[in-house]
């Protein structure tokens, strides 16, 4: 485990897990550096976090130098309900993004399949926000696709003007589209991953929802970062998709279970495409 030294240049940064306040490391990372972010803070006070807490704006203020032009932050959190009143801090800390020159590129959203939380007098609390800001137009957008329910030729409707007659002609129908910004996820063992020493914290999110963000806004070797790296999701799927990534967390029982994790990847074969 590795900590940064006011000495270490970019290339011993990089493809590493730092046991670090992320503020203090992005401070020591170089302008317009990275190309993505996938993290999820510790909002709320939801979860015992080791005790630690985090200063919302300093790392907000931080993220917007360290990315890119055309850089992506993606920001997975929810909201407490206490009393039945939502906090909305999720609300507040992306109209800060927004102040502080973030574009707030899409508000989607993160659908659990299989949610434990129930509510007595309201419907069943099943997701969490994955607020996408931009730095300016996004550079890369490689978008996730997913059959249509019906392909081949067929007669669409064409030209429908102010009469309303629907005028058809014959055309296409694509085979895929473009997902919508909802996306569905198992979460658990066997769901957010197949990795036990993961569940040691006590709040991951789903490996595959790092890595659709990552193959939606990153090319091979950018440079991807999780300033709350927790059990290291985010670093691990950059690496298995061949990305390089920085990994800031603070404690160190966490950073240890991260670096495990992506231990485990040297004896698989990385992906090929």
């Amino acid at each position: 485990m590795e900590i940064i030294a006011n000495n270490h240049h970019t290339d011993t940064i990089v493809n590493t897990i730092h046991c670090i306040d992320c503020v203090i490391g992005m401070q020591q990372l170089p302008d317009n550096l990275v190309d993505l972010v996938v993290t999820s803070p510790p909002y709320d006070d939801l979860r015992n976090y080791n005790g630690y807490a985090f200063d919302f704006e300093k790392i907000a203020n931080q993220l917007f130098r360290v990315v890119k032009q055309g850089g992506i932050v993606v920001w997975v959190v929810s909201d407490k309900i206490k009393n039945g009143n939502r906090s909305l801090t999720s609300f507040r800390q992306a109209l800060y993004f927004q102040e502080i020159g973030f574009n707030v590129h899409d508000v989607m959203i993160y659908e659990k399949k299989n949610t434990p939380f129930m509510r007595s007098n309201a419907y069943t609390n099943c997701y969490e926000f994955m607020f996408v800001f931009a730095k300016g137009s996004p550079k890369t957008f490689n978008p996730l696709k997913t059959a249509t329910a019906r392909s081949g030729k067929e007669k669409l409707v064409a030209n429908k003007k102010a009469d309303g007659i629907n005028k058809k002609v014959w055309g296409e129908l694509n085979t895929e589209k473009t997902l919508t910004n909802i996306w569905q996820y198992a979460v658990g063992l066997g769901g957010s991953t197949n990795d036990k020493i993961a569940f040691q914290h006590t709040a991951i999110f789903p490996e595959k929802l790092a890595a659709d963000h990552i193959l939606s806004w990153t090319n091979e070797n950018d440079i991807i970062l999780d300033p709350m790296c927790g059990s290291g999701t985010t670093c691990k799927m950059a690496k298995l998709y061949k990305r390089n990534y920085i990994g800031f967390e603070i404690s160190e029982d966490y950073a240890k279970i991260a670096i495990e994790r992506i231990k485990l990847l040297d004896s698989m074969p990385l992906l090929e495409f």
